[in-house]
């Protein structure tokens, strides 16, 4: 049996807080450098790779002396914020070693929440992915507020993984995977080597956290795992102290848990799409647009739209018509409906001079699309 990662293109790695600190006293710079050492394997694969990384509390506390970790909100804030120069210091150091450019971002749930912000998101993040940048990702502890919070950095990293289209996620953690008992507590318990990501006996199965330093126990990174099997990503779960293990896995080699998506990245998303959306305007399309959507699998072009009716806002839901008014399609439009207006019938080329700006060249792309 092989890694479900071995043909993966795009992966999202997490790594908990107790693979990145010294057991909660400040960063673990020989492990940051491992990291980015894999990480740099990965690419010479031809892997595009996202870090989402914890450890810029555990950095803060290390940075202004504190030896317990507080549980009031804005001195948590003030820890991430003292802490996240350290960590994005001390990555940026690593990968420079490797020839590799990093970038840092940082979200709150309202960030996904929202769609424009959502879009805004996943624009740049692809964007530096093509860029062969190695963006790394953590919750914006600094102004999150408990309504917004992610809560851990697993459930951010699954939710990354659907915002970016992701292959598949890998969870490293300081145990060897997700076992049918919690093996703390019981000698028989055995290693979950694989499992349908969907399986409902897997949160029966997951314990509670195992490290003080970390807020995620297995619980979450199962969760997680079922969010990012909706946009068709797989997870693995493994330990994050076996030697090479990223890029033992993207080898082809089983290594934790591997919790498998029972439907294609591509048909996921796409049924996302065409199920749980409200549509929010139309645009009427002339027969050479509604030819290259149907047969050429291409992305909507202003030139090719000849009617926006509807009063949406970027990264809302729009129904394609054809001039018989007939819906062919449907997508997440790159501009609002005022926008559409003054850029109808023009090529791209002219987005900039009609609006003074360009965000997309495409008013809808192919994969935000989907053939009715």
């Amino acid at each position: 049996m092989s890694s479900v990662l071995e043909k993966t293109r795009r992966l999202v790695v997490k790594v908990g807080s107790s693979l990145v600190t010294n057991r909660g006293l400040g960063l673990d710079e020989t492990a940051l450098s491992r990291w980015a050492g894999e990480i740099a394997g990965l690419r010479r694969m031809g892997r595009e790779v996202v870090l989402v990384s914890s450890g810029a509390i555990a950095s803060g506390m290390q940075r202004l002396g504190w030896n317990k970790r507080p549980h009031a909100l804005h001195q948590l804030q003030a820890a991430a914020a003292v802490g996240q120069m350290g960590l994005i210091q001390a990555y940026e150091s690593c990968f420079r070693k490797h020839q590799l450019t990093t970038s840092q971002v940082l979200l709150t749930h309202e960030d996904l929440a929202d769609r424009k912000r959502y879009l805004n998101a996943r624009s740049t993040l692809r964007t530096l992915l093509a860029l062969g940048v190695v963006p790394i990702i953590n919750e914006n502890d600094t102004v999150a507020i408990d309504e917004i919070r992610f809560g851990d950095n697993d459930t951010l990293a699954a939710l990354v993984t659907n915002l970016i289209e992701a292959d598949a996620l890998v969870i490293l953690t300081d145990q060897a995977g997700l076992y049918d008992k919690d093996p703390r507590k019981d000698r028989t318990a055995k290693l979950v080597a694989e499992a349908r990501a969907d399986d409902p006996a897997l949160v029966r199965m997951a314990g509670g956290t195992g490290s003080h330093t970390a807020l995620g126990g297995m619980l979450t990174k199962v969760l997680a795992a079922q969010r990012a099997a909706r946009s068709g990503a797989h997870t693995v779960i493994a330990s994050g102290h076996e030697e090479n293990v990223l890029t033992r896995l993207a080898g082809g080699e089983q290594l934790g848990t591997q919790l498998v998506a029972e439907r294609a990245t591509l048909a996921a998303r796409k049924q996302w799409l065409a199920d749980h959306l409200q549509v929010r305007g139309v645009l009427v399309l002339d027969s050479g647009a509604v030819r290259a959507l149907a047969a050429g699998g291409k992305s909507l072009l202003p030139i090719g739209v000849i009617e926006a009716s509807g009063e949406f806002e970027r990264g809302e839901v729009v129904s394609c018509l054809d001039e018989a008014r007939r819906e062919i399609a449907r997508g997440l439009v790159n501009y609002s409906a005022q926008e559409a207006r003054r850029i109808l019938r023009a090529p791209s080329s002219e987005i900039e001079a009609r609006l003074g700006y360009v965000d997309e060249p495409e008013l809808i792309h192919r994969d935000n699309l989907v053939l009715l």
